[in-house]
């Protein structure tokens, strides 16, 4: 199993290029069923998701051929209704292929999904949004199985929590569904947009993406596209945090501020100074770090998958800084091992309690999740000593070339393969 071996104190300089959105492609990959005309996507991230989900569209029998390292064709007629528990359990996303099955199959058969520990998120709202659009559902030996044998119809669906995996699923479901659908308190996350922009050039028909309200008119059948993945924001304010906490300066090439504004406007908070310039966003910070309370919610809030790069970061700052977590109940998981670091946090239910130290010291540290692998070696790029970070395979599935592209800014971090 691969590790990370950091040796912090090294100022980060440099340009990092943002890869596509992993929260994006694995949404489009999945557009795909929806069609046996191609889609062409592009600018698709290189990391272990993105292959988990290949290997469910090939399962489904859906080819997707790679034209590059970084653009893929999907398409083709789908040969099984069933997402095995085998893939499915290696990651959550896997669970949208029920809408679009539902929606061109007409039946579908779905493992309960797996993926990160950071909790229960239920699939209640999904199943329940695709019943109110006319399909029949059994839970039954821990799989869903839906039929839909005249077609979904459109209907009005209001989320009693603006979900985004239940707001894609039903997306997706009600572009080929009999009439109008509206999804009210829909999720309006950039990644949603992303998904509306590709099924509209696909031939959907999709207004009011970017609110709370998605109204779909059905049509009869969906066809190719070629489509590029939006920069991935989470990766990009990822990097942000990594040139906030090592004082550093770097050139974050593909960044958008107009889908980073609440992280954006934290750093500022912090001391952390983010311009725009033609390639993309510059991050710098020349001072020491300012303690902040930070509450997660739901975009255009602060992103739960931001929450623990910047514990790691408020770890040390000055003064003290609370984070409440209202997204998922047991998103902590990285506390203990940032405190074996030496920082001082101090959780209570929902939130922490972060006071600011002098100075962290390397430590061997586990990673529990995907997000929380990152705030790990944030926490290693500043401690004194040797940091060695294990089970890294979090991070592979939504992160790429972490250490080379750490490394070429002037980070100590290196990939030890057993």
């Amino acid at each position: 199993m691969d590790r990370f071996i950091i040796r912090g104190g090294r100022r980060l300089s440099g340009e990092i290029e943002i890869g596509g959105a992993k929260n994006s492609g694995l949404k489009l990959m999945v557009a795909g069923l929806l069609t046996s005309e191609r889609l062409r996507l592009s600018n698709v991230p290189k990391i272990a998701d993105i292959q988990t989900m290949r290997d469910l569209l090939l399962r489904l029998g859906i080819s997707v051929d790679e034209v590059d390292e970084r653009t893929f064709s999907i398409g083709g007629d789908i040969a099984s209704i069933e997402a095995p528990y085998d893939i499915v359990s290696k990651m959550r996303a896997s669970i949208l292929v029920l809408g679009p099955l539902l929606a061109r199959a007409r039946e579908a058969k779905v493992s309960l999904p797996g993926g990160c520990a950071i909790g229960t998120r239920p699939v209640d709202m999904h199943l329940k949004g695709l019943e109110a659009l006319g399909a029949e559902i059994r839970l039954e030996n821990g799989y869903i199985n839906a039929r839909a044998p005249n077609g979904l119809k459109g209907d009005r669906v209001i989320l009693p929590f603006a979900s985004v995996g239940a707001t894609e699923n039903l997306l997706m479901a009600s572009t080929l569904a009999k009439g109008r659908t509206e999804i009210v308190n829909a999720a309006r996350e950039p990644e949603i947009t992303d998904l509306v922009n590709c099924l509209n050039a696909m031939g959907a028909n999709i207004t009011g993406a970017g609110s709370g309200t998605l109204v779909i008119e059905g049509v009869e059948a969906l066809h190719g596209a070629d489509y590029a993945v939006m920069p991935d924001r989470i990766e990009c304010g990822t990097y942000a945090c990594a040139a906030a906490i090592t004082q550093g300066d770097l050139l974050l090439i593909g960044g958008q501020a107009d889908s980073l504004g609440s992280v954006i406007r934290t750093l500022n908070e912090t001391g952390v100074d983010v311009t725009e310039e033609q390639r993309g966003l510059r991050v710098r910070c020349s001072t020491k770090l300012r303690g902040i309370d930070i509450m997660t919610e739901p975009y255009p809030g602060f992103p739960t998958d931001m929450q623990a790069q910047f514990m790691a970061m408020l770890s040390v700052a000055e003064g003290a800084s609370m984070i409440t977590e209202t997204i998922f109940e047991n998103r902590f998981m990285h506390v203990p091992e940032l405190n074996r670091m030496g920082a001082r946090i101090n959780p209570h239910g929902r939130s922490a309690i972060i006071r600011g130290v002098e100075k962290l010291s390397g430590a061997p540290v586990m990673a529990t999740d995907l997000r929380a692998s990152f705030s790990l070696i944030l926490a290693g790029l500043v401690a004194e000593g040797e940091t060695e970070l294990s089970r890294i395979y979090h991070l592979d599935r939504g992160y790429e070339g972490v250490d080379r592209k750490l490394a070429a800014c002037g980070a100590d971090i290196a990939r030890v393969h057993e």
